[in-house]
């Protein structure tokens, strides 16, 4: 992690999952949309990701993880559309790695607002 937060680089397995659900996806023609399948391609590539993507994955993972307790979901040979779209997002590793990044921006910022506040309080005069 460095000053500006954590390294916003996805890790193999979540490229790897990426990967696996871009390749289920044209095989069996169905799961995820247009944004699934550029954040696929984005994790795949192991693309540093944005605050705001990283954000965009926590939200994906929280409204889609009824998606999970679907019939054929993990199911390679025959996968359903929602399992097929979760790995397009990064499937369970995307998950735990977007929220734990999520925290640790919010604690990198919440630091520095710290630091600010730190500052600005030692930079006052006695009379203030």
């Amino acid at each position: 992690m460095s000053d500006q937060g954590p390294d916003r680089i996805p890790p193999a397995e979540v490229a790897e999952n990426a990967e696996k659900g871009l390749k289920l996806r044209a095989q069996y023609r169905r799961g995820g949309t247009m944004a699934g399948i550029a954040r696929a391609r984005d994790l795949k590539n192991r693309k540093p990701l944005s605050e705001k993507t990283i954000r965009k994955m926590v939200s994906y993972f929280h409204r889609h993880k009824a998606d999970k307790r679907a019939e054929n979901f993990g199911d390679d040979e025959n996968p359903s559309t929602g399992y097929i779209a979760w790995l397009l997002w990064g499937g369970d590793a995307g998950q735990k790695w977007a929220e734990e990044h999520k925290r640790a921006i919010e604690t990198a910022r919440n630091e520095g607002r710290m630091r600010r506040f730190k500052q600005s309080e030692h930079g006052r005069s006695p009379d203030s």
